[in-house]
């Protein structure tokens, strides 16, 4: 057996695989110094930022509040007694509308309380 031969066997080998993965880090640099560089004059193509004179400013009046209501069902009419079908342009855009008693429901003494509060419920 002559272990120096595969000793100069096993050197030439690891001197190939160093030299390939070289190889490869050298073209995955590249590739992303080619992608920064593609990434740059595609930015530079873009239309400028907005400036400060762009954005969007307050009304005149102030900030806009929310607005609370309370929304009940809009229900289909009944068209059996018209006998006519009900058509599409005849149909509202939501399914509730804003409710005739705008009045918040409150608590009431000996009410039920709060789901799972063990309370005898509506009494």
């Amino acid at each position: 057996m002559n272990t120096a031969m595969y000793v100069v066997l096993a050197a030439d080998q690891h001197r190939w695989a160093v030299l390939a993965a070289f190889i490869g880090g050298l073209i995955v640099a590249g590739a992303l110094v080619w992608a920064v560089r593609v990434g740059m004059r595609y930015m530079d193509q873009e239309e400028p930022r907005p400036t400060a004179e762009d954005q969007p400013r307050l009304p005149a009046g102030g900030a806009v509040r929310e607005m609370r209501e309370i929304r009940e069902p809009d229900e289909m009419p009944d068209m059996r007694r018209t006998g006519s079908r009900l058509m599409p342009y005849e149909l509202h855009h939501a399914a509730t509308r804003t409710g005739k008693d705008q009045n918040r429901k409150r608590w009431l003494p000996g009410s039920s309380g709060a789901f799972g509060s063990g309370g005898p419920g509506h009494v």
